[in-house]
């Protein structure tokens, strides 16, 4: 997630939400303007609306290739279970 310099001035600053348990329960951005104590420090590092834009497009052309290669792997491995150790059962 990135800083996102708004055309009225202000920032879009991405924040957690974490649970009671410390779990992060979502990400979303939230709005400040100059009056913001951190907000000096965050403009600093903030991109337009355009160059985030564009960053994703870049990477998402760059993505590609290796979504190419990840499927042919896929292919040549589709005998193998994919497993989550969090989801999965032990059988013994």
């Amino acid at each position: 997630m990135f800083i996102i310099r708004l055309a009225n001035g202000n920032l879009r600053v991405p924040e957690t939400a974490i649970g009671n348990d410390g779990r992060i329960i979502g990400n979303a951005y939230v709005e400040i303007g100059p009056q913001d104590a951190d907000y000096a420090r965050l403009a600093a590092q903030a991109l337009t609306e355009d160059e985030v834009a564009r960053r994703r497009a870049q990477w998402r052309d760059g993505d590609e290739a290796l979504q190419r290669e990840f499927a042919e792997f896929a292919r040549q491995n589709a005998d193998y279970r994919w497993s989550d150790p969090e989801t999965d059962a032990d059988p013994a």
